[in-house]
């Protein structure tokens, strides 16, 4: 009697595991055709939608105009898809030439923070976090946690990299990253996911997350607490480099190179 009580206890907990675990969306969830549709196909459509291939000379939000890393994560924190908006049919564009190779693993950290620190009740861009992990702040120190997996962030043939068989996909890469790019992924009032974009300055990087996220209709965040916007409402002396005005939100961020105007960040900014 006791070994089939233990036997069911074991079932009903083995099924209650899985249905908790299915709360998340998976990779194969988030991209599914039937599902949400973000495939690498899609994704590397809505970048390009947003970020002009090839274009340095052109800042349609702000910052350089230089090419970007996006990554998708599902709701666990697993790389789904890693694309570019560089367009390899034209002048030959290179990962290790032609974008910052060191914004790849930038762009997986700040999805990863995005879809780590939110929630179905709170949106917390990456952006937000960065004024309280400042010396004194309330989460100073956070940036130091859950840091990559140095083992699998740099394996793989660059070949890959940004390609749908980029080496990160199907990593739990993880990493904590706070400064404007990374976005939790919403539908219908449920997180998701999350991505993370980098290639540029922070704002032109969070403005670029925002315009796809759009784009993927993935913006619908809770109406309770912090709309995950970019708030700056930090300023510094650009003699010292020093705060000389702290954030009043608690969630600001520091305006940057070539700020992005209101016509450049799509409601997305906070100024």
């Amino acid at each position: 009697m006791r070994l089939k009580l233990r036997a069911s206890t074991t079932l009903v907990c083995t099924l209650l595991l899985t249905v908790c675990l299915a709360q998340a969306d998976t990779c194969a969830q988030l991209m599914s055709a039937r599902g949400r549709g973000l495939n690498y196909t899609t994704l590397k459509s809505a970048l390009l939608q947003v970020v002009p291939a090839n274009s340095p000379t052109t800042t349609p939000n702000g910052g350089l105009g230089f090419p970007m890393w996006l990554t998708l994560v599902d709701g666990s924190g697993i790389v789904c898809a890693v694309v570019t908006s560089l367009d390899g049919t034209r002048n030959n564009a290179d990962v290790t030439a032609d974008i910052w190779l060191g914004s790849r693993l930038i762009s997986a950290q700040k999805a990863n923070t995005a879809n780590s620190f939110s929630t179905g009740l709170l949106a917390l861009s990456t952006a937000n976090l960065y004024a309280a992990v400042q010396p004194g702040g309330s989460l100073f120190g956070l940036q130091a946690s859950n840091p990559v997996d140095a083992l699998e962030a740099y394996q793989g043939n660059v070949a890959n990299f940004g390609t749908s068989d980029d080496p990160l996909v199907g990593v739990r890469v993880g990493g904590v990253n706070v400064f404007g790019g990374g976005l939790a992924l919403y539908y219908g009032g449920k997180k998701v996911g999350a991505i993370g974009v980098s290639g540029d300055t922070s704002c032109t990087d969070h403005v670029i997350a925002w315009k796809v996220r759009t784009l993927i209709h993935g913006g619908a965040v809770p109406v309770n607490g912090v709309f995950d916007k970019m708030i700056q409402d930090i300023t510094f002396d650009p003699a010292t480099g020093l705060i000389t005005k702290a954030s009043a939100s608690g969630f600001g961020h520091p305006p940057c190179l070539n700020n992005p105007t209101s016509a450049n960040s799509g409601g997305s900014i906070i100024q």
